[in-house]
């Protein structure tokens, strides 16, 4: 095997598990140990990884990808499977509360093809003008100061409209996700402080985010995992995430 295989497998590895160890590696691939510890010193230089005490973790990224219509055409399949699994979780007359989020949207869009008494109520333009196509669904618009980059309203006027609400269900977007430290992160912390709020005022709360966000970080911590009634994702995330996700006792839903 070439070293570039060994170390695309090592990344791959990084990748499913958040973690390697030199001896496992050293077994797998059949080289020495201080082969192995040569492959991570060498991604660890690319800002692959960072290496730690007898083997590597992955490292979080932080994309930095503010503006909502540069990020609304990716993971477009991982966004509608996490839709299919949220509205599943939509009751007769609810009042829903989605947030600025791109996987919010896909929800929409497919809110808007049920035949469901439901009221929502936004704060994201793009979800309003996608759910006034149906009659039948109530919508409230939660306005304020508005941020064009961000396809939305927040602000003072914004936090005293969501502070006066009791939703039933509501779905909140994140930039990042860090099960292992507990918080949920986004970019902006006018934003983070909305998303709290929405949280702490409905009955059920859910945080809506691809896979790939579970090793992602935003700027801002806006909440913790155990005020959430769960997370909902994509793809089964690695068995260590499961685990302290379980430890807070946040259920990861699946579509």
């Amino acid at each position: 095997m070439f070293l570039e295989e060994r170390q695309e497998i090592i990344l791959n590895m990084l990748a499913r598990d958040g973690k390697v160890r030199v001896r496992e590696l050293s077994e797998k691939f059949k080289v020495t140990e201080d082969c192995i510890r040569k492959d991570l010193g060498a991604l660890e230089k690319k800002g692959k990884l960072k290496r730690t005490y007898g083997g590597a973790v992955r490292i979080r990224e932080n994309s930095h990808m503010v503006e909502v219509s540069k990020h609304r055409n990716t993971d477009v399949e991982a966004k509608q499977r996490i839709a299919q699994a949220a509205v599943k979780l939509i009751h007769e007359k609810d009042m829903v509360f989605l947030d600025i989020s791109t996987s919010n949207l896909a929800i929409a869009e497919l809110l808007v093809k049920m035949d469901q008494d439901i009221t929502v109520v936004t704060n994201m333009i793009d979800i309003l003008v996608v759910l006034a196509r149906n009659p039948k669904i109530r919508v409230v618009f939660a306005g304020g100061k508005i941020n064009k980059s961000r396809d939305g309203f927040w602000g003072g006027m914004t936090l005293d409209f969501i502070s006066r609400l009791k939703p039933d269900i509501a779905f909140v977007g994140a930039v990042g996700v860090d099960v292992k430290e507990n918080s949920v992160s986004t970019y902006d912390i006018d934003d983070g402080i909305n998303k709290a709020a929405i949280i702490r005022h409905s009955k059920k709360a859910y945080v809506v985010a691809e896979a790939r966000k579970l090793s992602t970080d935003g700027n801002y911590n806006y909440t913790t995992l155990d005020t959430l009634s769960g997370l909902i994702t994509d793809t089964l995330p690695a068995r260590d995430i499961q685990d302290a996700a379980d430890s807070y006792g946040v259920e990861i839903i699946l579509p």
